[in-house]
Formats: structure tokens, sequence, C-alpha cells
């Protein structure tokens, strides 16, 4: 009865998308905290320059990986680097509630060195996230992927809900003297708490992976699960499709994993044909604008309409995620002029958002119930557009095989990279975006 219940699908999807939830959440969390830690720490608010400029480093994860898998295939064991850097993103969890607010000298000025060093670990081990969890999907049918992408999508939405159960950015206006002031309202609880929160989610992804690596090992050495017994590697050619190498809900055993590494296919079948260049610049396009562009400005195109409207624009998009993650389940877009008119659509959406921020701090329908739904709309529309596209690509890729799912991790990262730093010099160098002051009329 026990294993019945252990073996359940459900279980497994479970296990999946926590898993996958463990990819970014360190990340997002630190982003979501910085309205708190900012005004403790000594670096203010160039605290963002500085992550961003961390995060752009972490990049170093992928490149090793990537440089590996390329010289030496088939020589680097997945299963044991993810088991090492969850283990190190834990560790470093602990440390950074403990240690977040500790200053150091550096340089005759006060800097949060722990705090920083410690950010830099937590976006190595998700940028090489990217280029290991994937790959590692291989294993498991293509419906798993969308459930892997749903707990992406739960690993900024979490720690959002966690943020504003927080308090995270409310304020109050006050009057002093006939003049009206600011005034930031205390958390909810601390930002040590909300740490020690990324801790716990960072434990459960890691739980999960181990049970998963348990559940495969049990099923290759029991012989539970059938698999294929000459697997080959998945081509889309002509918008044709051979067979998988999974058959129907089967798993893979590590040796036809490794197998698949080493393949290669025949001279006539490249995985380098024409429709999977074009998924993977559409996936790292759509990677650039919801990883990179949009959310850098993403308080410049909110925040004028109202903390309610920033809010929401924030819940409602990471709601979006998931959700769209989940419909990819039950309805799967294969057509690629589908997925690029999807993604022009995304585009619109974006490009509108984009306006607002530019636009910022007068931007249209100011004041009007129309322009702040219009604002919250265009922001779900947006997220759930991408996030769709993005699950269904890293569908289509995971029928390619495992190379496919490797190249998919490293799209991703390029393309938020890309978008990081394309925006960066306009929001934190030139200063092209204006930023409404609190309490004020800014466009009279």
């Amino acid at each position: 009865m026990a294993d019945t219940w252990w073996n359940h699908a459900v279980v497994t999807h479970t296990l999946v998308a926590m898993f996958g939830m463990g990819s970014w959440v360190s990340v997002n969390s630190l982003w979501v905290e910085l309205p708190v830690i900012v005004n403790v720490l000594p670096e203010g608010w160039s605290l963002p320059a500085y992550l961003s400029v961390l995060i752009a480093f972490g990049n170093l994860g992928p490149v090793v990986v990537t440089l590996t898998h390329h010289f030496a295939p088939g020589r680097l064991n997945e299963r044991l680097l993810i088991h090492i850097i969850q283990a190190l993103a834990v560790v470093a969890a602990v440390l950074l509630a403990l240690l977040w607010d500790y200053e150091t000298e550096v340089a005759g000025g006060k800097h949060s060195l722990a705090f920083l060093l410690l950010s830099f670990i937590l976006a190595f081990v998700c940028c090489t996230s990217n280029v290991s969890f994937l790959p590692f999907m291989f294993r498991y049918p293509p419906q798993y992927i969308r459930t892997f992408f749903i707990g992406q999508g739960l690993s900024a939405l979490f720690p959002c809900v966690v943020a504003l159960g927080q308090g995270v950015g409310k304020l109050e206006c006050t009057e002093v003297n006939g003049t009206v002031h600011p005034h930031h309202l205390k958390e909810n609880f601390p930002a040590q708490n909300f740490f020690w929160f990324l801790f716990v989610m960072l434990a459960v992804s890691g739980l999960s992976f181990v049970a998963l690596s348990k559940r495969i090992s049990g099923d290759t050495e029991g012989q539970q699960e059938v698999v294929t017994p000459e697997p080959q590697m998945q081509v889309v050619l002509e918008g044709k499709e051979t067979q998988p190498l999974q058959n129907g809900g089967v798993v893979v055993s590590e040796e036809e994993v490794e197998l698949a590494k080493l393949e290669l296919p025949p001279e006539s079948v490249t995985f380098w044909t024409s429709r999977n260049i074009y998924l993977l610049v559409l996936l790292g396009l759509s990677n650039a604008l919801t990883n990179g562009v949009l959310p850098s400005v993403q308080t410049f195109s909110c925040l004028p309409y109202g903390t309610m409207t920033f809010h929401l624009s924030v819940v409602l998009g990471n709601i979006a995620n998931p959700l769209a993650c989940f419909v990819a389940m039950f309805v799967l877009l294969r057509s690629g002029v589908g997925l690029g008119v999807m993604a022009i659509a995304g585009g619109v959406f974006a490009a509108y958002l984009m306006a607002l921020a530019a636009l910022s701090p007068c931007p249209p329908l100011l004041g009007s119930p129309g322009g702040s739904s219009l604002v919250v709309i265009s922001w779900i529309i947006f997220t759930g557009l991408f996030s769709y596209l993005k699950v269904v690509i890293g569908t289509l890729l995971h029928e390619a095989g495992h190379a496919a799912l490797l190249w998919c991790g490293v799209f991703i990262q390029a393309g938020s990279l890309l978008g990081a730093l394309s925006i960066f010099p306009l929001v934190n160098v030139y200063g092209v975006f204006t930023s409404a002051q609190d309490c004020v009329d800014n466009c009279s």
C-alpha cells in the first residue's frame, strides 16, 4: 500500500515542482527583500547595483558546466553536481539569516561584506541550476518538464507572498508643520525571519531532489518501471517527431541517460535544425524580457499609479506564471507560427509597460481606475504569455534529447543575463527612468 502511494504520479509531480522551486528562489527572495535591507545595510540604495553585478558573475557556473559537457561529454555527474549546489545554497541561507546585517571595515568604509559574499554564492547556485536541473529532468517524461516550470513559477510567487505579509514597502503620508512627509511603516517581522523562510524553501527543494533520486534508483534496481530497450535521441525535423526516449510515462534509467549524453546523431540528422534554433532564440528573448528587462523597470511602470497597483502587479503576475505552466499541462501549442504570434503579442504588452516606465512619473491615465487596471492586466498577460511560451519550448526541447535540455538552460541564462546587462546602464547609469516622489504631486 505504501509502495503504491509512493509511486503515484501525483507524488512525482509534487516532488518535481518542489525541486524546481529551488532553482531561483534565492535570487527572487533577495530582490523582494531589498526594500527592507537597503534601509539597514551601509550600501543603501546602491545595493541593487551590487546585486546585479554579483548575479552577472554568478554566470561563471553555467560557463564551467557547459564547457565540461563540451570537452568531457558524459564525465559530469549531474546528480552529484545538484547535491553539491543545493547543499551550498542551504548553508549560505543559514549564514545569511545569521550574518546578513554584519558590517566589515573595507578601505576605510563600512560594507556588508558577508551579505555580498553570501549573495554571490546564492546567485552562483541559481545560475548553475539552469544548466544542471533541466538536463536532470531528461530522465522524466515530457509532462514533468511542465511541472518543473510550475515549480520555477512558485520560486517567484512564494517569496513575494511572504514579503507582502511582511509589509514590505508600506508607507503613509504624515503632515509635519504644514509639510507632508512619507513615513515608512515598520515591517511585521524582520529580514532575519524572511531569510529563515528562504532556508526552509531551499531545504524542501533539496529533500525533494533526494526523494526523486531515491525513486529513480529504486525503480532502476527493482525494475519496477519498464524502459525502452533501444533508446533513440529524438529530433524535431520539418515539424515531425520521431519516437521520444521516454515511452509513455516511464522513467529513464541512469545507463540510458549516460548513453544519450554520448550518443551522436546520424550525419543526416542534427540538433541544430532551423526549428530548434528558432525555439532557442524565442526562449532567449522571452527570458531577456521576463528575467532581465521588465523586472528592472516594474517599479517605474507601476508605482506612479500607487502602491496597491504595484503590489497587485507583482502578486497577480507571479500567480500568472505557474498558472500558465499548469495550462501547458493540458494544452500544448506545437506550431512554430503560433509560438511566434504569442511572442509578438507578449512583446506588445512589454512595449506598453516599457513606455509607461519611460513616461514615469506621469504616465497616461494617471489617477484613474482605468489606468491602474490596464497596467495590472498588462503585467498579468505579459507574464502569462511568456511563461506559457517558455514551458512549451522547454517541453519541445525535452523531446529533442539530453543535449537539447542543456542548451535550453544555457539560452535561459544567456537571455536573462543579456536582458539585465542591457537595461542596467539605462536605469542605474544614464537615469533614463525617473522615479516618483512619495506623498508629492509629481505632475502638477
